[in-house]
């Protein structure tokens, strides 16, 4: 045999060989490498509004009613958080840190550090066979259908209900949902009524119930509660509430949610009395295409003694609100929404610029949302 012909038949494996190892170590590499990345991910948010308050705009904020979108003729960020996620199939975590109107309302009790965590937790499954996982940490709220993440809920602003409940929680939950996922439970131990670090003085932990029902994609029906207090032990006041919704998928367009929260409070420490305070809400939404949306919401508020929302009138605060909503998704990653919405209230508790009372407040709101 022609030994040249060897000679180049012999590089022709050679170099086949080493194209073929390469290309093996190459994908190993990249198969590592994507093993080791994969669980992470990084997301964010970031939502500016600008609203106009046609009823009062004594200043530049609005009621103390409100947590969301509370500043009156200025353009402002609601909501912006870059948030780190870890995600394997028997530990969860997930850290955020966050900035804007809403933080700065709603996590002004907060000490330092703390008044930025938007989420802070760490998940581990306890079981193989059964989806039964043990959270601590800094969570979203176990009460209500509404989030601080404005593009998770059907309105632009957040309902009277959710505004002056939990948003976020901290502690420890135990959570199972069924193989079949139509039940979830869990149970909770909490810090607080949305609290980081407890009331000054409080030595006793809060508790917290959650059971959600889907029998069918088009409903879900959910049931949670809270036991615990938000005063020091000196004088401590125990509250007990309930918060119960309902969402349905009628047809392909149009969806409702219902909701109805009742609460009650010690009036005196060790006392057999309470104040109450409900609330029923409800939403309609519909959506015309696959970008846009139509909300309808109506919804009743009352605390006559003055226990979640503070009020000057000896009726406390009794308060009927409205309105509609519309959304545009532009694109996968930006929302544009614009709302009307009025409060009408059984007295007078609502200030005017010319430094009058009104029981009426009306508002128009604009906001786009970026997330990725």
């Amino acid at each position: 045999m022609n030994p040249e012909k060897n000679r180049v038949k012999s590089i022709i494996v050679m170099v086949v060989i080493l194209l073929t190892s390469k290309e093996i170590y190459a994908q190993e590499i990249v198969k590592t490498t994507n093993n080791l990345i994969s669980p992470f991910k990084i997301s964010g948010y970031i939502e500016s509004y600008y609203s106009v308050d046609l009823s009062r705009s004594a200043n530049d904020r609005k009621s103390p009613l409100f947590v969301n979108h509370n500043r009156d003729n200025r353009l402002a960020v609601n909501l912006a958080f870059l948030k780190t996620t870890y995600d394997t199939e028997n530990i969860k975590a997930n850290f955020a840190l966050a900035v804007g109107t809403y933080m700065r309302a709603n996590y002004a009790a907060e000490p330092g550090f703390l008044k930025n965590l938007y989420e802070g937790s760490i998940a581990v499954k306890l079981s193989k066979e059964n989806n039964l996982w043990f959270e601590t940490g800094i969570f979203s709220s176990h009460l209500g259908f509404e989030s601080a993440k404005g593009d998770d809920n059907w309105t632009l602003t957040r309902s009277i209900a959710n505004e002056n409940s939990p948003y976020f929680e901290s502690g420890g939950k135990i959570s199972h949902t069924s193989n079949d996922g139509k039940w979830f439970v869990s149970a909770l131990i909490l810090s607080g009524w949305q609290r980081i670090t407890p009331v000054n003085g409080n030595t006793l932990p809060s508790f917290g119930t959650q059971v959600t029902y889907s029998p069918s994609s088009k409903i879900t029906l959910n049931s949670s509660t809270f036991i615990g207090t938000d005063t020091p032990d000196r004088m401590r006041l125990m509250r007990y509430f309930h918060n119960f919704f309902g969402v349905f998928k009628l047809n392909d367009k149009l969806a409702a949610t219902v909701g109805f929260d009742i609460g009650i409070e010690q009036k005196n420490k060790g006392s057999s009395a309470y104040n109450t305070w409900f609330n029923p809400t409800a939403i309609l939404r519909y959506t015309p295409t696959t970008n846009t949306a139509i909300a309808l919401r109506g919804e009743y508020y009352d605390d006559k003694n003055s226990v979640i929302v503070s009020s000057i009138s000896p009726n406390g605060f009794k308060t009927w609100a409205f309105s509609t909503n519309f959304d545009w998704r532009i694109t996968k990653n930006f929302l544009w929404r614009i709302e009307a919405r009025s409060l009408v209230s059984k007295n007078s508790i609502f200030t005017r610029q010319d430094g009058g009372t009104t029981n009426n407040d009306t508002f128009l709101t604009t906001a786009l949302a970026m997330s990725f």
